[in-house]
């Protein structure tokens, strides 16, 4: 069975090193057992370091249960443990928040408090530490055209968990232009753990994928490419906002049917009409308010679907960050159908 862990990263030391050599000892990362961080952390690894992790159950901790890492038991809320993960850090790698809330209020307090207890821990404790922050495209929200916007656009967030996003930015931007900080948008990523975009492999492996009616142009990111940007960035320019993601935006139908064909599958695509999503995600909002806290769409991310283009420019971040290889959307869903298929998830 094909898997991932750090001795057998997803993303190879060797395709980091030009970067992890730069990085200042200690590293400390928050989301470490999540999707995204898990890969990092595997990466890490597999070079030799021992994070510290912010984790809140060590006994738990999902994909990264055999790497040598150092456990930090706590949270976001835990000003104790965040100083103790970050006491003398030379970097820090802050991946963990909320991605699906009930309310404006969660939402706020999982990713614009969290960041700020973790920039306090910072100025108390590590104040020369690198601080790489990875938010959201949803904080700058979509895009008017299929071209994409850049880092220098005018944010205007369209959900709860955009805004979020958004104020935890500024929380970041409070540590000041002495300090070293740089923050990083990704779009929607995918592969191996991801349990979001999987949902469309779900429905293909199904027959019917579902999709909201309409001309939408994505833009998309393979993990393993996140994680090579996200470790550049902490050897690159402080004080910067880098978009992330492939440097030509996709339509929704052609990635849909790019999936559909990495996977060896010819489903039914259905196209949804967006009152048909808006009345989905209600009741989704109000089963997570009642405790279904796994069902993928909400209120919230209905706002996100329907919207017309979550497209951004990356050529030029990708060009500062010295990122020069990214992973076609094919290959990339080839790999995410193995993965899902050798787990179990997918047939």
């Amino acid at each position: 069975m094909t898997d991932y862990s750090h001795t057998n990263p997803l993303v190879p030391p060797e395709a980091v090193t030009q970067w992890l050599d730069a990085l200042p000892q200690p590293v400390a990362v928050t989301g470490g057992t999540g999707f995204v961080g898990s890969h990092l952390v595997d990466t890490l690894c597999a070079a030799g370091l021992s994070p510290r992790l912010l984790v809140r159950d060590p006994v738990s901790p999902r994909w990264i249960g055999g790497n040598p890492v150092e456990w930090v038991p706590g949270s976001l809320e835990d000003a104790a443990a965040l100083r103790r993960l970050v006491a003398g850090a030379g970097t820090v790698f802050h991946l963990a928040g909320v991605l699906r809330a009930g309310s404006e209020a969660e939402f706020d307090r999982g990713n614009r408090m969290g960041t700020a207890n973790l920039v306090a821990a910072l100025q108390e404790a590590a104040p020369r530490a690198r601080l790489i922050h990875v938010s959201s495209l949803a904080a700058v929200g979509p895009s008017p055209e299929p071209a994409g916007v850049g880092p220098e656009a005018e944010p205007s967030p369209i959900s709860s968990y955009g805004r979020s996003k958004l104020a935890a930015e500024s929380e970041v931007r409070g540590l000041g232009d002495s300090a070293w900080w740089a923050i990083v948008r990704p779009p929607a990523i995918y592969g191996p753990r991801d349990t979001d975009i999987f949902e469309f492999f779900r429905m293909a492996g199904r027959g019917l994928v579902a999709v909201p009616a309409g001309e939408r142009w994505l833009t998309v990111a393979w993990v393993g490419d996140v994680v090579r940007a996200v470790v550049a960035a902490a050897a690159g320019q402080p004080l910067r906002v880098f978009h992330l993601g492939e440097p030509e935006p996709m339509l929704l139908g052609t990635l849909i049917s790019e999936l559909c064909a990495a996977g060896g599958v010819d489903p039914r695509i259905l196209a949804i009409p967006p009152l048909v999503v808006t009345g989905a995600g209600a009741i989704g909002s109000a089963l997570h308010r009642v405790g279904w806290r796994r069902l993928p769409l909400t209120g919230d991310k209905a706002r996100e679907l329907l919207a017309r283009h979550w497209t951004a420019r990356t050529a030029d971040s990708l060009l500062a960050l010295g990122v020069d290889h990214h992973t076609g959307f094919r290959d990339g869903a080839s790999c995410s159908w193995a993965w899902y298929r050798d787990r179990g998830w997918l047939r």
